[in-house]
């Protein structure tokens, strides 16, 4: 499915990106990484700073491409993980470990399920990966995003 037929159905919208959002949702991306690193916090909530790193990087992506989810449907964290190999080009195995995380979280969030060291570590991992290969992928093909006007 191409990102047009996720808007002919409702799932995307169209988005205008500028540098100035962009750069804020970057740094918003950033420090929920470091906040996923600090030891006294616990596990379930460096979890939930992991993961919204991962869905920053995701809108980045959108944006980059001119869209956003819509957010007033159901699954928009679905549809903005899943399109990352349209956006950003991030390999369907990537992907698949990415969408994994979004349904622990929802376990975690909705039913209370604590988070095992062992999915915080992966969580922060692939938060990292991703925020890095956001990074390379805005710079390498809009890098008109990374400059403020």
């Amino acid at each position: 499915m191409s990102l047009q037929n996720l808007q002919a159905i409702g799932r995307l919208q169209p988005h205008t990106p500028d540098a100035a959002g962009i750069a804020k949702l970057l740094q918003a991306a950033r420090r929920n990484l470091a906040d996923a690193h600090i030891a006294q916090v616990s596990a379930d909530n460096r979890f939930d700073a992991a993961y919204k790193c991962i869905m920053q990087c995701a809108m980045l992506g959108l944006w980059a491409n001119g869209y956003r989810t819509s957010t007033s449907q159901p699954g928009h964290h679905q549809t903005a993980i899943q399109s990352l190999g349209l956006t950003m080009s991030v390999a369907q195995r990537d992907i698949i470990v990415l969408d994994a995380l979004r349904r622990q979280r929802n376990v975690s969030d909705y039913e209370g399920d604590p988070v095992s060291t062992a999915t915080l570590d992966a969580c922060i991992d692939q938060a990292a990966r991703l925020l890095a290969h956001a990074e390379q992928w805005l710079q390498a093909h809009r890098p008109d995003l990374l400059t403020p006007p």
